[in-house]
């Protein structure tokens, strides 16, 4: 699934409609160069669970815990890290149970530990704006863009080619 997303209220408008598809699971790698809009999409993914406060990058800290009524989200910027391994340090099996929504920036450095992504959103600078590419690596992704597809309308989005 490929989308335009002209603008950053367009780019939240795309987390919290893959927030909701995701009903508070999964694994979701954010790919994309620096300033891409990586954190900018793990804040709409926080909105749609209710978080209205600042969204940062975990970048020194590896992962920052949400704890947002039933859900446990957390969020991972694995740029700084030097090594997969030291995910097992910081408890990396634990944050990343089945009962739990995980956003993982960088994923790459982490390869080779990490689990397989449930999505993979790639996203690039294009024109004046961002394209993201969406893509499923499990059965459980499928059905999460399958509904991300059936809400898209609902938020102000059409994927690529729809006009």
């Amino acid at each position: 699934m490929l989308l335009r997303l002209d603008d950053e209220d367009r780019q939240v408008a795309l987390g919290e409609c893959l927030g909701r598809a995701l009903e508070g699971r999964g694994r979701v790698y954010l790919a994309g160069e620096l300033g891409a809009g990586k954190t900018t999409l793990a804040r709409g993914v926080l909105r749609a669970y209710g978080h209205q406060g600042a969204v940062k990058s975990p970048t020194y800290t590896l992962v920052e815990p949400y704890e947002l009524d039933a859900v446990r989200l957390y969020h991972f910027d694995l740029y700084r890290l030097a090594d997969a391994e030291e995910l097992e340090f910081i408890g990396g099996r634990d944050l990343l149970a089945e009962d739990c929504l995980c956003l993982i920036e960088w994923a790459e450095r982490g390869e080779g530990w990490l689990p397989e992504p449930d999505v993979r959103v790639s996203l690039a600078h294009r024109d004046d704006g961002r394209e993201a590419s969406l893509e499923a690596h499990t059965p459980r992704g499928d059905r999460v863009l399958a509904r991300v597809a059936a809400s898209l309308g609902a938020h102000g989005l059409a994927a690529e080619g729809d006009a």
